[in-house]
């Protein structure tokens, strides 16, 4: 097991580490969760402009988000040939579409003719025909006729195939790239999908998927996802039973970090010590945490004696979900049932890690609106052992004036991301005002968020 030397761990919250909390776990901790490696990045501050600033928004426009690997949609969202999902970013419009049984493309929609998308909702085709002058493509991108071909003699033995972006796919997700020439996404995704291979992402279903426009710029919405220290205030309700202040930080590749913060123990800055009772009604009062169903437990559970909170939760989560799904969950590890394991891949995606239904978010810039970004919020979970796949719910896209918590398939997630959207406007607004003229991030904390930048400047040619 490689465990590399951490280069600044006097700069760590000084109460028990997620490593010193693995240790008391029930079950043996698979090596991956048990690696650490930290990157001296400096301490530099980040101008407030890159936040707003329409010429800086334009350079990442160019030179970032047209080259790329980004989310696009689930496999499970173009089961059958002929179906489609429309992905959106900065003006840019492609149709991903399952064009054989193995092989998915992603078409530039827009016709060749006048440039009218193609398509304007997700479906299935057997064919994109323009609804303007009713020039039509094959469902595989090749040319299938034009009711004026007459009129078109530059068209005459011409290659007319609707361009194409570039197609990879990794744990049942669809990923696109504008760049042709790009990396394969195995360069890109490798440590995460190399972690991630116990938790057979392919074998799982879209149980949720939520979204929303946020008044914020994209980086700044991504941000808010990225530590878990802002919970002290933003999220008080949880401080009895996660860890935040020391959660584990670390960078797997440029292009892929990660944080661990535990569950089943209470904040190293919470106002007073806790039982093991007393933490698991607060899990259960929060519908499992983070994301964690603590199953069985109310208002009236009591922890038996001689076993924790954290194990005591660790197994109701085996049991709730073996129950649902019929899968054997007795020898994953409690942190794999219960922690809030993210893993990012750069600049706009995070999968959490485990055994219990995941939490995908995916953000992006709206539009040509350097202030405005979409967050989608998806849950996967396994498909039952006996039974058949279940179909993907497609997208619940909220509006301007809805909350995160009408979208009642969150649960007692949407409390949680309420809180957090509630701080974002104000970011925004306060990175606008800001008299300083930089934001600054912690050395170890936010080293990620740090990264984020380090990467956008490498992209952007700023470094």
């Amino acid at each position: 097991m490689n465990k590399p030397v951490m280069t600044f761990r006097a700069d760590r919250h000084p109460s028990e580490s997620y490593e010193d909390i693995l240790e008391r776990d029930t079950r043996p901790v698979p090596d991956h969760l048990r690696e650490q490696e930290v990157r001296e990045i400096g301490t530099d501050p980040v101008p407030v402009s890159r936040y707003y600033d329409q010429a800086h928004f334009q350079k990442e426009i160019d030179c970032v988000w047209s080259r790329i690997w980004q989310l696009a949609c689930r496999e499970e969202d173009i089961p059958n040939v002929g179906d489609y999902q429309i992905y959106e970013i900065v003006g840019k419009s492609l149709i991903v579409t399952r064009t054989a049984p193995g092989e998915i493309k992603a078409f530039y929609n827009s016709c060749l003719h006048r440039a009218r998308k193609l398509v304007t909702l997700n479906g299935c085709k057997s064919e994109f025909r323009c609804p303007y002058h009713g020039i039509a493509w094959n469902t595989d991108g090749t040319f299938k006729d034009n009711p004026i071909a007459w009129d078109f003699p530059q068209w005459k033995d011409r290659d007319m195939s609707l361009p194409e972006a570039k197609v990879g796919t990794w744990g049942g997700f669809v990923f696109i790239n504008f760049d042709l020439n790009s990396l394969p996404l195995e360069h890109y995704i490798g440590p995460l999908a190399r972690d991630f291979e116990r938790y057979d992402f392919a074998n799982r279903y879209k149980a949720v998927h939520v979204a929303k426009v946020i008044k914020a710029n994209w980086k700044a919405v991504a941000e808010a996802f990225m530590e878990s220290h802002h919970s002290i205030t933003t999220h008080p309700q949880i401080l009895p039973f996660l860890a935040d202040v020391n959660s584990q930080y670390d960078f797997l590749s440029d292009y892929i970090t990660r944080q661990f913060s535990a569950s089943g123990v209470v904040s190293p800055v919470a106002d007073r010590k806790y039982t093991d009772t007393e933490i698991i009604r607060a899990m259960a009062g929060q519908g499992g945490g983070t994301r964690r169903r603590v199953g069985g437990a109310d208002g009236d559970t009591e922890v038996p004696q001689g076993i924790t909170a954290r194990a005591f939760a660790a197994e109701q989560s085996r049991k709730a979900l073996a129950a649902e799904d019929g899968w054997d969950y007795s020898a994953a590890s409690d942190a794999e049932m219960i922690d809030a394991l993210l893993y990012n891949m750069w600049p706009h995606m995070s999968f959490w890690a485990g055994y219990a239904p995941n939490l995908i978010y995916r953000w992006r810039p709206n539009g040509l609106d350097p202030e405005s970004a979409i967050m989608d919020v998806m849950i996967l979970k396994p498909v039952p052992k006996n039974g058949t796949r279940p179909p993907p719910i497609p997208v619940h896209m909220l509006g301007e004036n809805e909350r995160w918590s009408d979208a009642a398939e969150l649960g007692g997630l949407a409390g949680v991301f309420e809180q957090d959207m509630g701080n974002l406007p104000f970011v925004q607004e306060g990175l606008r005002s800001s008299g300083a003229g930089v934001v600054h991030f912690g050395r170890y904390t936010e080293m990620r968020i740090r990264q984020l930048h380090k990467l956008l400047d490498r992209y952007m040619g700023m470094s």
